[in-house]
């Protein structure tokens, strides 16, 4: 599938350079499919100041003519992916590298659109307050020519220390510690939401935080985090279903890599896992659950099980770490050394796995022949859903007009041909 453009032969540059420099031109992709409507569409894309633009206003209104025709050779023009978990890549560790946080986010945000993706969140896994306090002002709110930066996932320190994974022990937190200070109190008062401000030191840079909902005493905090717009995630846990579902009416919408560091399913009380097909979920709520397809942490049946149960909350997830797209070695994560070994991550030394080094689209093809989806339901699991999770469907994850022009350019095989952002391409796959 070549990609062919065709420009304005009054204009002066070469027609990539005219892609590259500008998005404010009306660019006509042509020859393609969309990804549109829950389905694909024989039928071009218009793109123009970055966004995707309505054709019939352009032909009738304006009278005006693509100034480049993108003829890109049948292939499936798709949103862009959206990752809400990925703890870094390319040899950087977003929690463990403090002095270059900037420069390593820019690395990963510029390595990432060679899979397709246009949108992430950095996550950082449990740290030392200090660590936190020095590295969420630092990570950058955008990155010129790498994907777009949606606010940081914190994954910990409120977690359960008996699900902590690779997560270092000692630096995990309570989340309810207690105010003595005022004697009025006859019992001393729960300090929940400060308590996160504390340890994080601002959550104005925080879209995602996972916490184990059994260890949240204080019932009010979940709720001041979601009116905050920060999204609760619910993950390293030891929560029976009857604590999820209280945590779900607070406002907790998201569970944290279904299945990895949770109880695993009991058919008289199935944990966090229940919650896919919980009666006890608000009228019109969904709940959504990421999942890591990248062929070792979630067995192909559990894949199936996760979207035959509840495939409208599915989001695929890399849970990617440093070592993704770097070669077998000793790495690190957080504040605990790693190892790659035979294409998996492990704490080094021990057999516990730590993190994917499986990028987006390697895992939404492994999804899609793991439980034989439609080729849209897996590429809407890593767009729409993630997307519709943090309630930024109208900008991200389709190709709606008006929605951004972050989008991605497909082989039949879901490999991924070029990726583009606000309608300029920042990257192309070289035969």
């Amino acid at each position: 599938m070549d990609v062919r453009i065709k420009c304005n032969s009054e204009e002066p540059e070469s027609p990539e350079q005219k892609i590259l420099a500008s998005s404010q031109r009306l660019l006509q992709f042509t020859n393609c499919r969309l990804v549109r409507d829950h389905r694909i569409i024989h039928d071009d894309l218009w793109v123009r100041d970055g966004r995707i633009v309505n054709p019939e206003p352009v032909f009738f209104d304006e009278r005006t003519k693509a100034h480049c025709r993108i003829d890109c050779g049948g292939a499936i023009i798709a949103p862009g992916y959206i990752d809400l978990q990925i703890n870094g890549g390319y040899g950087v560790d977003f929690s463990y590298d403090t002095e270059t946080i900037e420069e390593g986010v820019a690395t990963v945000a510029r390595g990432l659109v060679k899979s397709g993706v246009t949108s992430f969140c950095p996550t950082l896994v449990t740290s030392p307050s200090d660590s936190y306090h020095t590295i969420l002002p630092r990570i950058p709110a955008e990155v010129p020519k790498g994907a777009g930066i949606l606010g940081i996932h914190a994954e910990g320190p409120f977690i359960n220390p008996q699900k902590k994974g690779a997560h270092p022990e000692h630096c995990i937190q309570t989340i309810d510690k207690r105010d003595h200070s005022n004697v009025t109190f006859r019992l001393p008062r729960l300090k929940g939401l400060s308590t996160l401000k504390e340890t994080y030191g601002s959550l104005e840079r925080i879209k995602i935080i996972t916490l184990a909902p059994e260890k949240v005493t204080d019932p009010e905090v979940i709720g001041q985090l979601v009116e905050r717009g920060i999204t609760v995630a619910l993950g390293h846990s030891m929560a029976s279903l009857s604590d999820g579902e209280r945590a779900v009416q607070q406002g907790a919408t998201l569970i944290t890599h279904l299945f990895n560091a949770m109880l695993p399913f009991h058919h008289r009380d199935p944990g966090l896992v229940g919650l896919l097909a919980s009666d006890a979920v608000p009228h019109g709520r969904t709940v959504y659950f990421g999942i890591i397809s990248d062929g070792v942490h979630t067995h192909p049946a559990a894949l199936r099980i996760a979207y035959r149960t509840h495939p409208q909350g599915l989001i695929l997830v890399t849970d990617a770490i440093s070592a993704l797209g770097l070669e077998e070695g000793v790495h690190h994560i957080g504040q605990l050394p790693l190892q790659v070994k035979q294409g998996k991550a492990f704490i080094a030394g021990t057999e516990t796995l730590c993190g994917s080094i499986a990028p987006m689209d390697e895992c939404v093809r492994i999804f899609q022949k793991a439980t034989d989806c439609s080729v849209v339901y897996a590429i809407e699991a890593a767009t729409l859903h993630p997307a519709q999770c943090l309630k930024i469907e109208k900008q991200k994850g389709t190709l709606d007009f008006g929605s951004d022009a972050d989008f991605v350019l497909l082989d039949d095989q879901l490999r991924v041909l070029s990726t583009w952002i606000a309608g300029v391409c920042v990257h192309r796959t070289v035969k």
